[in-house]
């Protein structure tokens, strides 16, 4: 089984069971145990339980939780949660509620700030998540915005941001998976604008919301939103009195989102001289790392640690000053906070298990081999071929990251020549396949910290957004199509552009006749 398309069924059995049973733990278990089983049986020869069980606690759960990477986005999840609760607790949330009221008159106003914002939170997409989904969370219950309809805005402006964002931690991922010899964050900048699914998923979120509309599960969701339940419920968040200011919410986010970008180029040497034989540098103490290499060499995990902590403790100094929370009251918003992130923590440690298990059954190596086994066949088309295989993989595998090292270092050896528009083209496709896939899987990290974000319910979540992402990405699809043919970028741009708005229309236009 190992190395073979088995090496997939493990996640596809749990993404099947989340998706029928609208249950996501027992279903990624189930996955888990099933790798398990598939693992302990190629592996020995024979199935053992000893080895079973080696290989989903030891190697599995135990190893994933220890991975340092993986226990830094607990910590940050964690701290997070905590700040959270303490603007829920100082009343700063509801300072901004009440003030985006008087600012923010409409649903749609709500949903296009919910939009900017997440834009503008560009650097990673654990981040944007959480923090989109606590600064937003209160405006869009003011207004209505089912929790469904916010884990999608959040999560569409997560990924698809980040993926042609050239000072982000996907950016960093991306420019380590490049060959030396080829400037990685130069491909990077180069591939954005072939970067369909991500620049078509955007200009859908603004249509959407300008046109007033929605289709599929996510139109049950928000009509439900509009009950007289929902009504009496949003008026009881607009009648919140609270001392805070609007500040109060505004210097702790700043703060994280200050200290998150120096944590990360910390972790990327920009405060270390680089030494004899680095990078060509002979001296040390004269020559350091400029911004976008160290972002380019940051790891997201410690920079988002270092951030949040800093931005806790300044928040707790903060509050103590203004009088608005006691030291006491602050201490308790520590395990409010843990407590807050359970459900996120259970669900990101049992996806990341799962991972391992598909990883060990090799369905890397058996990715890799189909794609680079057929690929000379169909050289034009190989953009829209790489785009869906990097959709199906990372839907199956819930990693765009890992998506990204096995099909980016094929694209490169199929399309060598560094000015091959096929080159960018094929890489492009593979990163905005990637984002696709991730965007659609229930056991992706980012969709589930959409669902943390917006305090929904992850399966209904993966239920809503699934019929928006599927509409990008076979636009997305058709586009690779003529971008390998022509090989430029005017032309396919314009015709997905044309398509996605021309799509949102041709729908409300059927929804109106129905």
């Amino acid at each position: 089984m190992i190395g073979t398309f088995w090496a997939l069924v493990p996640a596809l059995i749990a993404i099947a069971l989340a998706l029928i049973t609208k249950e996501v733990y027992s279903s990624l278990f189930a996955g888990i145990i099933m790798g398990g089983i598939f693992f302990a049986c190629s592996a020995t020869g024979g199935f053992t339980l000893g080895g079973f069980a080696d290989h989903v606690f030891r190697d599995g759960l135990i190893a994933q939780l220890s991975d340092s990477y993986n226990a830094g986005i607990l910590i940050f999840l964690v701290v997070l949660g905590i700040l959270v609760a303490l603007l829920n607790k100082t009343g700063g949330s509801a300072a901004f509620g009440n003030w985006a009221k008087k600012h923010i008159k409409t649903k749609v106003g709500s949903q296009i700030a919910t939009i900017c914002l997440g834009i503008l939170i560009f650097i990673d997409d654990y981040f944007n998540c959480l923090t989109v989904g606590s600064v937003m969370k209160p405006v869009a219950d003011k207004h209505k915005v089912s929790k469904e309809k916010l884990a999608y805005l959040i999560d569409s402006t997560a990924a698809p941001i980040c993926i042609i964002a050239p000072i982000s931690s996907w950016a960093a991922a991306v420019s380590g998976f490049v060959k030396e010899g080829e400037n990685g964050l130069a491909l990077f900048v180069r591939a954005i604008p072939y970067n369909f699914y991500a620049l078509f998923t955007i200009v859908m979120l603004f249509t959407i919301t300008l046109l007033k509309m929605d289709y599929g599960p996510m139109k049950k969701a928000e009509k439900a939103m509009d009950s007289k339940a929902a009504e009496e419920k949003a008026a009881a968040v607009a009648e919140v009195k609270t001392n805070a200011l609007v500040i109060d919410l505004i210097i702790p986010i700043a703060v994280l989102i200050i200290f998150s970008v120096i944590g990360m180029i910390y972790s990327g040497g920009f405060f270390t001289p680089l030494v004899e034989g680095e990078e060509g540098m002979m001296l040390a103490n004269e020559s350091y790392h400029n911004f976008i290499e160290a972002f380019a060499n940051s790891d997201a995990s410690v920079g988002l640690v270092i951030g949040s902590f800093a931005a806790l403790i300044v928040s707790v100094v903060y509050y103590l000053c203004r009088r608005v929370l006691t030291f006491k009251g602050c201490m308790e918003c520590i395990p409010e906070g843990f407590k807050a992130m359970v459900p996120a923590i259970l669900i990101l440690s049992l996806a990341w298990t799962l991972k391992g298990m598909t990883d060990s059954l090799g369905a890397k190596e058996y990715v890799a081999t189909l794609v680079s086994s057929s690929a000379a066949s169909f050289k034009n088309l190989l953009p829209a071929i790489i785009f869906i295989i990097a959709c199906g993989l990372a839907f199956a595998t819930g990693t765009s990251w890992g998506t990204f090292g096995i099909l980016i270092p094929i694209c490169i050896a199929v399309f060598p020549g560094i000015n091959d528009p096929l080159h960018i083209i094929s890489i492009s496709a593979c990163m905005a396949g990637a984002v696709c896939g991730d965007h659609c899987s229930p056991i992706s990290d980012t969709t589930i910290m959409a669902s943390a974000g917006a305090q929904c319910n992850h399966v209904k979540h993966v239920n809503t957004q699934l019929p928006y992402a599927i509409t990008i990405a076979v636009i997305s699809f058709v586009t690779y199509i003529i971008a390998g043919i022509a090989q430029n970028v005017f032309v396919p741009l314009i015709f997905g552009l044309i398509a996605t708005i021309g799509t949102m229309f041709v729908i409300k236009y059927f929804q109106k006749k129905m």
